[in-house]
C-alpha cells in the first residue's frame, strides 16, 4: 500500500501530514524534517481540507482517519472527533462518554499521543476549571486554534 507524506505550511508552523487509504498523522514540524514523497487520494484530501480549515472555510473534516494507537486510546480519538468545532470539552467530559468517569488521567494521557493534530481535535479539550492544559503543539497553538474557531475568544 502506498504511503504518502506532506510538509505543508499553516499559521501555525509546518505541518507534516501522513497518509495511505486513512490519515496516519498530522503533526507539527519543530525540528528536522523528513523529505515529502509519495502521493495518495486520502493525502490530497487531507492537505485540501486543512488548507481550507486555516482559511477559515471548513469546519468539519470528511477525510478518512487511521490513527494507531492502543485500545483505549483509540476509543478517546474517536470521541474526540466528536467534540463540535468552536466549542470546548473537558477531560472529564470525555471520560464520562467513554463510560468511565474517574479515568480523567488516562483520557489526558492518550489525548496527549494522538498522532493526528487538528483533524482528531485535542485542542478542544480543556480542564474541567476551563483552564487550558496541555497540548503536544504546545499552549501558544491550543489558543490559536481555540480562538481560530471562535473569534473573540483570547481577544481575537
Amino acid at each position: 500500500m502506498t504511503t504518502g507524506r506532506r510538509t505543508i505550511d499553516s499559521p501555525l508552523g509546518r505541518l507534516v501530514v501522513v497518509a495511505d487509504h486513512l490519515v496516519r498523522e498530522v503533526g507539527f514540524v519543530d525540528g528536522a524534517e523528513l523529505p515529502d514523497g509519495g502521493a495518495t487520494e486520502v493525502l490530497e484530501q487531507a492537505v485540501t481540507e486543512l488548507g481550507e480549515y486555516f482559511a477559515g472555510a471548513r469546519t468539519r473534516f470528511t477525510v478518512p482517519l487511521g490513527p494507531r494507537g492502543t485500545t483505549f486510546q483509540e476509543r478517546v480519538w474517536q470521541v474526540l472527533v466528536e467534540v463540535p468545532f468552536g466549542e470546548t470539552w473537558s477531560y472529564q467530559a470525555v471520560a464520562a462518554r467513554l463510560g468511565d468517569p474517574r479515568a480523567v488521567r488516562a483520557v489526558g494521557a492518550a489525548n496527549g499521543k494522538n498522532p493526528v493534530a487538528i483533524l482528531v481535535p485535542c485542542h478542544r479539550v480543556i480542564g474541567k476549571d476551563g483552564s487550558l492544559v496541555g497540548y503536544g503543539g504546545g499552549l501558544a497553538r491550543k489558543t490559536w486554534l481555540l480562538g481560530h474557531e471562535r473569534p473573540g475568544l483570547f481577544g481575537r
